[in-house]
């Protein structure tokens, strides 16, 4: 099993898979191409990264939850607050739980629900076991500078060549201290795989109320050396945190 899919003893003696999760709630999305869409969020625990701007707090109490439990409470939510755009895989790092996914994510899709996945994007093996049963990959590509560790690069080419299947976009979180040339091996990156795919450049916050140290100068300089081979580029930032929401 991943290492944050932990099992349960169900009726039958028998090994059921379940997941570490910190949180599951309704809201709107807050990044990304789909800002505004309302969605339930199942937040998973754990990742195989530590990036220096990730949101996830470390302390958050973590409950080890069974399959029933999760479909239990999705389906309160779609009931309680009206139709959802989609149910988003979030975290940490959801692809860490791939054994729980590959179970959870074929009774979703009979319920008719759509399938959203927000990943780091470097899990590739994981992602092959469950692609088939995801709609949207929101794909990271994390830039050295901006996270403080090592490259990454030859992963999230990899990753992005499986994510092609589906709708797909590409997300990078730049700081003050993200470098011009990171900004251009992830934009050429994408541009291998295909040059009209939706690059996302994203402002990191260091509040709730949305505040970022990335100045307009740096992200119109980001933004003109994307646009010089990609397409499709925009800049947005985390609108949830405008809003003083999750």
């Amino acid at each position: 099993m991943n290492q944050n899919s932990k099992g349960q003893i169900n009726s039958d003696n028998k090994v059921e898979p379940a997941a570490d999760l910190i949180e599951i709630f309704s809201s709107f999305q807050g990044e990304g191409l789909f800002v505004g869409a309302k969605q339930i969020f199942v937040r998973f625990a754990g990742c195989n990264l530590n990036c220096s701007y990730c949101d996830t707090k470390k302390e958050a109490t973590v409950e080890n939850a069974s399959i029933d439990k999760v479909l239990l409470s999705v389906m309160a939510l779609e009931k309680s607050d009206g139709r959802h755009h989609s149910v988003s895989l979030t975290g940490g790092e959801p692809l860490l739980h791939a054994d729980f996914l590959k179970r959870f994510l074929p009774i979703l899709k009979k319920k008719k629900f759509k399938i959203y996945l927000e990943t780091n994007g470097t899990l590739t093996e994981e992602l092959s076991r469950v692609i088939d049963h995801v709609d949207i990959v929101a794909m990271d590509i994390k830039l050295p500078s901006s996270t403080g560790q090592e490259p990454l690069w030859r992963k999230h080419s990899e990753f992005l060549s499986m994510s092609r299947k589906k709708d797909l976009f590409v997300k990078v979180i730049v700081t003050e201290k993200t470098e011009r040339n990171d900004v251009v091996k992830a934009r050429d990156i994408v541009v291998n795989s295909d040059n009209k795919l939706p690059f996302v450049i994203q402002p990191a916050t260091i509040d709730n109320k949305g505040t970022t140290k990335v100045s307009r100068k740096a992200l119109l300089e980001f933004m003109n050396l994307s646009e010089k081979r990609l397409s499709n580029v925009r800049v947005i930032p985390q609108v949830h945190k405008f809003m003083s929401i999750r």
